[in-house]
């Protein structure tokens, strides 16, 4: 952490209250923050961490239709159930608020207002779909109707599931309403834009300062974006849930802040919210509008962009003009990448997932948070498996931590009196074995990096090297015949368990305060921090004194758990993974493989490389560029909707691969002579299929 911060701001990621969050939602954003967090905590740093549920959007209103119920009454269950969810599990946010509350209205509208007042938004007229029959304008996933890409006749307007297609409404063939079933109908509406090329080059500036401690998955995503010229968003939508748009004037009626726009301001209005509940309403202002502050947002990999340009052109454009009052940008956004369950990605919508509540009904949530955070997808996607947890909790946890804490304090209470019977000198705690300063040295470097996963394993070392030096020790045998021995052994054991109770409690904080409590302490570890009676610099030296009396009660730290304990999840998983191949196979049938043909067929494909001449966007069509390409001798003008992967000028002069005796067809009222191939990565990126070599245009692909 850089030394000019006096203070720091944590957030997180706001999860949609349309549903449960999971273990993928616990891993990639929720845990690594509450450890860091902890871990600050620990330092006596004046730290603040701010979440909550992101309560507007169409999948919230979507889900509200489905069940015959308001919007309200959906994130009303599930923000309800969430923060329980993480409150069982030990993440300790200061405030969890709603992006539904009258705070969060008033933010964002004045966020609305301010930029508004700079003549900074963009208005533009389009067409988009309306359904006569309810007269509601339809956002993309209202509408649905038959994929252009595999025929699946139930794609929606965002994207079709079979075969994992990005769309828009309008590409679809046969669309219609999901709230009528009728036909909709092209009207003109207007919307505002907020224009991110404005903010390019600072945005630019922004980024490039973080090269050296921002992750490179962040640093790619982002320089993506870049690369390809930022274009104008949309800020608004036509819908009935969400904030309205403060325009009094008929233009802005029926319409509100798109969810990206307003979520992202959920940090700024929750964080007032909090203020204003400690009776401090001007607080919040020392963590946004103080430089003073280190603001950290963690994040899954899929919200990167917007946290690394989109939420700080939004500040850019209030501070625009401005020399008060101006908000600072984030220090860091430590973005994760997904971790899996059982080597497939979690997914809501196909119910393969482990939710949070659920485990936590079966299983303690430490020996989840120690599995996720030995696993934590840091640098690249990670697994979480039954058996591994099994494992980790039965091995690590029981086998090694637990199992040298109930040693030590049943040993001392029985042979000792339930007192600690030596006075550790300086020289005995470095007899250990353990190198303290480089121990706790490279365990705070870890933290500082966000490296979780090598946290809990340098943690893990501490509790093995205890263990090691109480085995090694013997002082059950040694009693007998060195008594004063046997004491030093014990003293320097129950004093290791002071330093595991503070090094843990990042990570298994209830574990921790177990700890903590059956060493004798009066309070929790919670209260002795608050107190100012434990710190982490406290578990780097022996803390309990000789005379130092423990609590007369031990406790097994953990239950080792028994194969019958995950013979239920395993069947689950069983059953699970038949529904999700049922649905694969499915799709293989509805043509998300196209139909066996035959080697003859495959010889009537005319393939050719083909070289781009030239590029532009197609006009109201988000996805589309219109390419001249050169063939042999011939010219042809293909379409094709890499607009969201490539800009117009990156294209020219690439060769690419077309489908050159496909039928011609009329697309936005323009000649597309062609397909060229592009193959979509698990970023959602296209990539174009390019062909490298001399003379090579307009020659048939072998």
């Amino acid at each position: 952490m850089n030394n000019h911060f006096k203070r720091t701001l944590v957030t997180t990621a706001l999860p949609y209250a349309n549903g449960p969050v999971h273990l993928g939602h616990l891993a990639g954003v929720y845990l690594p923050a509450d450890i860091y967090v902890r871990f600050k905590r620990l330092q006596g740093e004046d730290i603040v961490h701010i979440g909550g549920s992101d309560e507007h959007g169409v999948p919230i209103t979507i889900t509200a239709d489905k069940e015959g119920i308001s919007p309200q009454d959906v994130v009303d269950r599930y923000h309800s159930m969430n923060l329980d969810a993480f409150e069982r599990c030990g993440i300790s946010f200061d405030f969890y608020g709603r992006t539904s509350s009258e705070g969060h209205l008033r933010t964002a509208q004045e966020f609305f207002r301010e930029i508004n007042s700079k003549e900074i938004f963009v208005k533009k007229k389009e067409r988009h779909f309306f359904d006569p029959q309810t007269k509601r304008f339809l956002s993309d996933r209202y509408v649905t109707g038959t994929c252009p890409i595999c025929g699946y006749p139930e794609a929606n307007g965002d994207q079709c599931e079979q075969c994992g297609t990005h769309l828009s409404p309008r590409e679809l063939i046969d669309p219609r309403s999901k709230l009528s079933d009728e036909i909709p109908e092209l009207r003109e509406t207007l919307h505002w834009y907020f224009p991110l090329g404005r903010f390019q080059g600072p945005l630019e500036d922004y980024v490039n300062s973080h090269t050296s401690d921002w992750r490179t998955n962040v640093l790619n995503y982002t320089a993506t974006w870049l690369k390809q010229g930022l274009a104008d968003r949309a800020i608004t939508r036509d819908l009935h849930w969400g904030v309205p748009v403060p325009v009094d004037n008929d233009e802005a009626r029926g319409k509100v802040l798109y969810v990206w726009f307003d979520a992202v301001l959920g940090y700024i209005s929750f964080t007032r919210e909090w203020s204003e509940k400690r009776g401090t309403p001007e607080l919040w202002r020392e963590y946004w509008q103080n430089p003073d502050c280190r603001i950290v947002h963690f994040i899954g990999k899929d919200n990167v962009v917007f946290h690394t340009l989109m939420f700080p052109a939004i500040l850019m454009a209030w501070n625009e003009g401005r020399d008060k009052d101006v908000y600072s940008l984030a220090d860091n956004v430590p973005a994760s990448e997904f971790m899996n369950f059982e080597g497939r990605k979690f997914s809501k919508s196909r119910n393969y997932a482990v939710y949070l509540g659920e485990f936590l009904d079966k299983f303690p949530a430490d020996t989840l948070r120690y599995t996720i955070a030995m696993n934590y997808p840091e640098n690249k996607d990670s697994d979480f498996s039954w058996q591994d947890f099994q494992n980790r909790t039965n091995g690590e946890l029981a086998d090694t931590l637990g199992n040298f804490i109930k040693r030590s304090i049943d040993f001392t209470n029985t042979k000792f009196n339930g007192e600690v019977p030596y006075e550790c000198a300086k020289e005995d705690w470095l007899a250990l074995g353990i190198d303290w300063e480089d121990c706790f040295g490279r365990l705070e470097k870890a933290y500082e990096e966000f490296r979780f996963r090598d946290v809990t394993t340098l943690t893990m070392q501490i509790a093995r090297a205890a263990n090691r030096f109480l085995t090694d020790s013997e002082p059950w045998k040694v009693l007998k015949t060195n008594p004063d021995a046997a004491a030093r052994t014990m003293s320097l054991s129950v004093n290791l368990c002071y330093t595991l109770s503070i090094a843990w409690y990042p990570v298994i904080p209830h574990t921790a305060n177990r700890i903590y409590t059956m060493l004798g302490f009066s309070e929790t570890l919670d209260d002795a921090l608050k107190n100012g009676n434990a710190s982490w610099d406290m578990a780097k030296s022996p803390q309990l004194k000789r005379g130092h009396r423990l609590s007369e009660q031990s406790e097994i730290l953990f239950r080792k758990i028994e194969d019958k304990d995950i013979a239920p999840e395993l069947e689950k998983i069983e059953h699970l993974l038949a529904e999700v191949e049922r649905k694969e196979e499915a799709a293989k049938k509805s043509m998300c493989f196209k139909p066996e043909i035959s080697f003859d067929d495959f010889l009537g494909v005319d393939l050719r490389v083909a070289t781009v001449t030239a590029c532009e966007k197609v006009k109201k069509a988000d996805k589309l560029l219109k390419l001249q390409l050169k063939v042999g001798s011939q010219n042809r003008q293909v379409l094709a909707g890499v607009a969201q992967s490539y800009s117009p000028e990156s294209i020219i002069g690439k060769n690419v691969v077309l489908v050159a005796n496909l039928a011609e067809r009329k697309i936005r009222g323009e000649l597309s002579q062609g397909m060229i191939l592009a193959v979509e990565g698990n970023d959602g990126k296209l990539n174009l299929v390019e062909v490298s070599g001399s003379g090579i245009n307009g020659k048939n692909v072998q």
